[in-house]
């Protein structure tokens, strides 16, 4: 079993964090559609980085959440498979594409996004065994 977990933020002014979570993007709910993307960007992690080996994944999650401290977008991406190769690049590619959709869907407000700090949390199983960064 081996299991992934990366994070990522967007930091963004208070009046985009307001319309993302009124619901005033024109492009439409931009949380759902990052989540989605994310999700979509796990499978295919094979088909964008060149030498990363198709994984059968048992499960990706992936939670986009407003955050007023930042103010921004948290996004945490876990990811599941059984085999012989972990998931890390899997957990890290959904968590970048669910930060460039945000970018991309609230871009008609805010061109000063930053998407920052994207990294890997934790992973289980493997040779090299746990790795827990926070």
């Amino acid at each position: 079993a081996r299991i992934a977990i990366a994070r990522g933020e967007i930091h963004m002014q208070s009046a985009t964090l307001r319309l993302i979570r009124d619901g005033q993007i024109k492009k439409g709910d931009v949380l759902v559609t990052a989540e989605l993307a994310g999700v979509m960007a796990a499978k295919r992690t094979a088909e964008l980085i060149p030498l990363c080996h198709p994984l059968n994944l048992t499960q990706v999650e992936v939670d986009v959440a407003l955050d007023e401290t930042l103010p921004g977008v948290q996004i945490t991406a876990t990811v599941r498979t059984t085999g012989k190769t972990g998931v890390e690049m899997e957990a890290l590619t959904a968590v970048s594409i669910a930060a460039l959709t945000v970018y991309d869907m609230a871009k008609s407000a805010e061109k000063t996004m930053r998407i920052a700090n994207i990294r890997l949390v934790e992973k289980r199983g493997g040779q090299s065994g746990d790795v827990i960064n926070e």
